[in-house]
């Protein structure tokens, strides 16, 4: 596009709202929200030189713009669903403050900050963070013990753990999570979602005992219950124009509100009204004995939440199919859980649940979860008293739908057609986050255990092939890793006693991977040499040599002359 210089704001405007002019884009009146967000942006794109002042300050604005409204963007989508979010948060937040013996408000406070600062700085798109159950059960001796206080300043220091995780770039280390034990992170947390919502089936009598409801305020409930899902399931097959989660919880709320139902609200947990968060140094001694009591949390916190955080975005990955960007996503994390540390928060992570929300709803942009931390605020400061009358019925049932769909069905399948190991760390993994509700062991449980199972199974695949040349040599052709858990079965094929005077060991199938296999080779030419024979070592991969050569003092290995120089397939 070509702007004549010295153009007037009017005939810019002009040029970009009229689609007949020439240069201008064709876009047909009435104009779209996203249309007119483009029209806009126009003139950005133009290498247009010495426009007035004002002008020069847009190509500036062009990143910051790009980073938030991609091309092929469907800002409705982007609103609507991040609208959505919002809902469906305040009742987490709530919960998980309940359950850290904290103020409701505190929860809120975090949602808004943690979710605000990674939509802008994450590297995952449209992915939402907030306070979560598993960062809840961990602080909640915390705040028993010590206090809140020491509450935010534990969010700090795990905060700087996060940054520092990201700078080093141990982010890709999500990598070595196996998909069994992906699967049974997500049916665990699925079932986690389902049974959680359970709690708001009871009420507190005035005895201040927890009862659960019954009669006609259990029916009505189960049947908004299960209108909200029917509403969720069914309405995109009729139309995808708005949001089927957001639509059901105002037919559901308009059905209470206006037909004088008697069932549980959002006011009925906990009242959100407050103010903005305030800037607040954590009342703790500046000491080391103040970060003794805090460094074991927050470690705990940040290696929890980057867990999770990294696995919803491994997840929100396959889903959209692109690419997030996990070291980036670290930064994020730590900067908006110091940002709650000095605002009153608790301390956060990503959540997968509502993450789901956003996506299915539409959101796959920064928009979308900017627009549900900042309508989070607005609850807080001008709507709470609407929204503390949303049913209760309507935002379990939206959760439900959200626990049916992440579930892994497509897991269910896989029995008996995938090893035996699989299915056991899958099951683990799962029944580990059901029953302690604390992912982040049950992650690294599963990696643990997988990790031994794949050592056993390729400690069973060395073997060796043996041969005798025309010259009595015998040979050792060997196949598969030499490492700790084959350097036994390694050192039972040689024969020392029953051998000739030279033998040859060949790796051209083989590797050393390890120390450990490094030392079943010196055993073996030990064995070899109180005989008064010889070992000779072939065909050794480049990496395998120079593990050798770092342990010339442990072990003297002799090379035979033909040794070609190559690199194995899987170096």
């Amino acid at each position: 596009m070509k702007i004549q210089n010295n153009i007037s704001y009017k005939k810019l405007f002009y040029l970009l709202l009229h689609p007949n002019v020439k240069n201008t884009p064709k876009f047909s009146p009435p104009f779209n929200s996203t249309e007119l967000f483009r029209l806009y942006f126009f003139a950005i794109d133009s290498k247009a030189q010495n426009f007035s002042i004002p002008l020069k300050i847009i190509p500036m604005i062009q990143p910051f713009y790009r980073l938030f409204v991609p091309k092929e963007t469907n800002l409705k989508d982007e609103v609507l669903s991040g609208l959505t979010v919002a809902l469906a948060l305040v009742p987490e937040a709530v919960a998980f403050s309940i359950i850290a013996g904290v103020s409701p408000l505190v929860g809120l406070y975090t949602a808004f900050i943690i979710g605000l600062v990674t939509s802008i700085m994450g590297g995952r798109p449209g992915m939402i963070s907030g306070a979560t159950g598993a960062i809840a059960v961990i602080i909640v001796a915390l705040v028993i013990n010590h206090g809140i206080e020491y509450l935010f300043a534990a969010a700090i220091l795990m905060g700087l753990i996060q940054i520092l995780v990201g700078v080093l770039k141990l982010g890709k280390l999500i990598r070595l999570v196996p998909h069994p034990v992906i699967f049974g992170f997500v049916n665990g947390l699925a079932i986690i979602i389902f049974m959680s919502q359970f709690s708001q089936f009871k009420f507190i009598n005035t005895s201040r005992i927890e009862e659960w409801i019954s009669g006609n305020n259990l029916y009505i409930m189960l049947g908004l219950v299960v209108l909200t899902m029917v509403i969720i399931k069914f309405l995109p097959k009729l139309t995808k124009a708005v949001p089927s989660s957001l639509v059901a919880i105002l037919v559901i709320s308009s059905i209470v509100i206006f037909g004088g139902l008697n069932t549980k609200t959002v006011g009925d947990i906990a009242s959100i009204k407050g103010g903005l968060p305030q800037f607040h140094l954590p009342l703790v001694p500046f000491n080391l004995e103040t970060l003794m009591i805090i460094l074991p949390y927050s470690a705990i916190m940040a290696g929890v939440g980057l867990i999770e955080s990294l696995l919803s975005l491994t997840l929100i990955d396959e889903i959209t199919e692109t690419r997030g960007h996990g070291n980036k996503e670290c930064i994020a994390q730590g900067v908006g859980n110091i940002a709650t540390g000095f605002f009153g928060g608790m301390g956060g992570c990503a959540m997968l649940g509502q993450s789901l929300i956003n996506v299915n709803a539409g959101g796959r942009t920064r928009i979308s979860s900017s627009v549900a931390a900042i309508v989070l605020l607005l609850f807080i400061l001008f709507f709470s008293e609407y929204i503390e009358m949303i049913p209760m019925a309507a935002l379990v049932g939206l959760m439900f739908m959200v626990a049916i769909g992440t579930f892994e069905w497509a897991s269910l399948k896989v029995f008996g057609k995938v090893p035996v190991p699989d299915l056991i760390v899958m099951v683990l993994v799962t029944g580990i986050t059901v029953v302690l509700h604390n992912l982040a062991l049950a992650v690294l449980i599963g990696v643990i255990v997988s990790s031994l199972v794949y050592s056993w199974e390729n400690s069973k695949r060395i073997r060796a092939r043996k041969r005798v040349d025309e010259n009595g040599i015998k040979h050792y052709e060997m196949y598969g890793p030499l490492f700790f858990a084959s350097a036994t079965t390694f050192s039972e094929k040689f024969d020392p006693i029953n051998d000739p005077s030279e033998i040859i060991i060949d790796f051209k199938e083989s590797r050393i991977v390890d120390h450990s296999g490094i030392e079943a080779i010196h055993k073996v030419t030990e064995r070899y040499h109180k005989l008064g024979k010889t070992v000779y070592i072939k065909h050794l991969s480049s990496s395998s040599r120079v593990l050798l050569e770092k342990a010339d003092k442990i072990i003297n290995v002799n090379y035979t002359d033909d040794d070609p120089s190559y690199i194995l397939v899987m170096d």
